[in-house]
């Protein structure tokens, strides 16, 4: 049973609340998404595992279950190119759960005319090997968001 923690702190949407129909739909896998604070902060691992995919706007962790946790920081920053976005971490480390991978700031992903709500999503999974997915509240880092088995 893996436990994938919140990697950031904000306010839960779910992914019915992610303006793009990819995540929304639950395309990519199931999970659920955070609107963080505004203000710069770091994205942490949101499992102890290999880093397996970095860019500057999401990074995959994939735990010792073969669990592989995407955190997608905000929609359509692809399109920033980067900028806003410093990684911490590289493809291919060791992390542990609440390391920081990438500093970012959603109030400027936000004035660059990007949505910061950022899906955590649970990467070849079907949605019933999901437990207990949180859908909304405030979330701290380190909150448990779902269980997958």
């Amino acid at each position: 049973m893996t436990t994938v923690t919140s990697p950031l702190t904000g306010r839960v949407v779910g992914l019915a609340g992610v303006p793009d129909p990819v995540f929304s739909g639950a395309m990519v896998g199931p999970g659920t998404a955070i609107d963080p604070v505004r203000r710069p902060t770091e994205a942490v691992a949101p499992v102890d595992g290999v880093v397996v995919s970095m860019h500057p706007h999401a990074f995959v962790v994939v735990d010792a279950d073969g669990h592989g946790v995407l955190t997608h920081l905000g929609i359509d920053t692809v399109q920033l190119n980067g900028e806003g976005f410093e990684l911490l971490v590289s493809k291919g480390d060791t992390v542990t759960r609440g390391q920081a991978v990438i500093k970012w700031d959603p109030a400027a992903v936000e004035a660059a005319g990007k949505s910061p709500i950022s899906p955590i999503v649970a990467l070849e999974a079907s949605p019933e090997s999901l437990g207990d997915a949180v859908e909304s509240g405030e979330v701290a880092v380190g909150d448990a968001l779902f269980s997958w088995s």
